[in-house]
């Protein structure tokens, strides 16, 4: 059956801060130059801010530029900073450290990012904005002379109990003449393009972080709205970049979460078992145990910075948002930067049509090079891979850095790819960790089940080994199959059957973090869209 399709002017993949900033800046400039313009956006989410994770500090600089009168028209920023602090964890201590100059939030809120979405699209549709949540993007669309010109969803269907095979509805087309990727961390759809048309090129590979996150109620007398804490340290140790915080929202809830570089080297390593033994610490600990958890998430991030930055553009599409890299990991945010370059990709994409003359790809680098947005991550481009050499050396660096040089050194560090930094088990001693204690330690079942996280059982496994064979020949034999740690979602199992070890795949626990993705030492795992709306609901993340 063929797929219908459907033409738009602009096509953006992605209902997040990016994506929504650049439909919201689009429209804007229809409004003002009085002219029509036809825009969608595409969201794998069941609806808009079902996956979206962080968090979050929130900077608002883009923002006001975006929509100047947010306060106005209640946009859901309630929690401002009043009080931060930095601290270096030891198993039983917590050492204050002088804030560091990136780390300073005065004039910034504390928020859940997945309802600031649910706001900015509501802005977007006022302005005509058609958004199909739903829908998972599954392929660009390419033309024989290597012309982008839309993108198309996947089938919808599942696998059939007799021997027909699957079944399923086909996809729809939606055709653009230009195509906007603001998928977030890891896109799908952005990974085919860089891939396609060499957009890395120049730069150097792409560093990760694992974000895991919980919200809690906690009591009157514990919550401190507007406090912001920062660590590093434990339990990552002196050779694991990553650090934790805890965030005093509105409503007596409290966001604690632990991140994880996924450039660790120790394949025994569990990023969730960090996490639980991170809350048990005595400084976070107490704010906990008479608390009830209420959410569970778990996110990948770009940290790699400005020289992990690929190409931004290829014939007929534009990336932005952290679907190119754009968080600025020295200032632990990335939403003001994904909303900033959604809305530079957007005034190149406007000129370019409305104009007929301008070279989109060229305009969009140009407003990049000369905006706000450029010089944050040139100041902080050497403070992450710092941290290469360990954290004494690496919080060193980052305090001449900041303090001394003001991010204005004649030198650039690099930083090879996350999977390639993993060490074989042999060599690396294992790690014990606690068992749950169900009061502020938890397994990742439970934990799961309040990421609300849903997969249709009989759809196709969206999670395909380029070779069974290697999870068993290579990731088992060599790194004690680190996929059974490294994701937090208790994914991938190993199974003995008749004394043969094989991967088992529980795709319906994915929470989309993309760490398989990112950090299988043999890259033999890919992580492709499952069918629309599957994967967690979010409700406040």
């Amino acid at each position: 059956m063929p797929r219908e399709s459907m033409p738009f002017d602009v096509v953006i993949v992605g209902a997040g801060p990016a994506g929504l900033s650049s439909a919201i800046r689009l429209a804007q400039l229809a409004q003002k130059h009085q002219t029509e313009l036809s825009i969608s956006v595409v969201e794998k989410g069941a609806e808009v801010g079902a996956h979206i994770l962080s968090g979050a500090v929130f900077d608002p600089t883009a923002l006001n530029e975006l929509i100047p009168d947010w306060q106005a028209r209640k946009a859901p920023l309630h929690t401002p900073v009043t009080k931060e602090t930095f601290r270096l964890l030891t198993p039983r201590h917590a050492i204050p450290l002088p804030l560091p100059r990136s780390l300073k939030n005065h004039g910034n809120y504390i928020i859940s990012l997945a309802n600031l979405c649910r706001w900015l699209a509501e802005q977007a549709e006022l302005l005509g904005v058609e958004i199909f949540p739903g829908f998972a993007a599954t392929e660009v669309l390419t033309a024989d002379d290597g012309q982008v010109y839309g993108i198309a969803t996947g089938d919808m269907g599942r696998l059939a109990d007799g021997s027909e095979g699957p079944q399923f509805e086909p996809g729809i087309e939606l055709h653009s003449k230009q195509l906007i990727l603001a998928e977030g961390c890891r896109g799908s759809l952005s990974q085919q393009v860089v891939e396609q048309y060499d957009l890395a090129a120049q730069s150097d590979p792409q560093t990760y972080g694992l974000g895991i996150k919980e919200l809690w109620q906690i009591p009157d007398e514990l919550h401190q709205p507007g406090t912001v804490l920062h660590s590093m340290g434990w339990p990552l140790g002196l050779h694991t970049y990553g650090g934790g915080f805890v965030y005093h929202l509105e409503d007596r809830q409290l966001a604690v979460g632990l991140i994880t570089g996924l450039d660790y080297q120790n394949p025994w390593l569990d990023p969730f078992e960090e996490f639980q033994r991170f809350k048990s610490h005595p400084l976070i600990r107490p704010l906990l145990e008479r608390g009830e958890r209420t959410s569970f998430g778990a996110r990948a991030l770009s940290e790699g910075g400005l020289q992990a930055l690929p190409r931004l553009d290829f014939p007929g599409g534009l990336l932005v948002g952290d679907a190119a890299g754009f968080l600025d990991v020295a200032r632990l945010k990335g939403s003001h930067s994904a909303m900033k370059s959604g809305m530079l990709a957007a005034e190149a994409v406007f000129s370019t049509l409305h104009d007929h003359s301008s070279d989109c790809g060229e305009l969009y680098r140009q407003k990049i090079r000369q905006s706000w947005l450029y010089d944050s991550l040139h100041r902080a481009r050497n403070i992450r891979p710092a941290f290469r050499h360990g954290l004494l050396v690496g919080l060193g660096y980052a305090v001449v850095d900041s303090y001394l040089l003001r991010g204005q050194a004649p030198w650039t560090f690099h930083h090879p790819a996350d999977h390639l930094r993993l060490r074989k088990a042999a060599n690396c001693k294992p790690i014990a960790y606690p068992k749950p204690d169900n009061i502020v330690r938890f397994d990742r079942i439970s934990s799961v089940f309040l990421a609300n996280t849903e997969h249709d059982e009989n759809q196709p496994v969206h999670l395909k080994l380029r070779d069974p064979k290697v999870a068993i020949e290579t990731n088992l034999a060599l790194y004690a199959a680190p996929e059974q740690r490294y994701c937090p979602a208790g994914v991938y199992e190993i199974i003995n059957t008749d004394g043969e070890p094989h991967l088992q795949i529980n795709a319906a626990n994915c929470v989309h973090c993309k760490t398989c993705d990112i950090k299988d030492p043999t890259r033999n795992i890919h992580w492709t869209p499952p069918q629309g709306g599957s994967g967690p609901n979010y409700p406040n993340m």
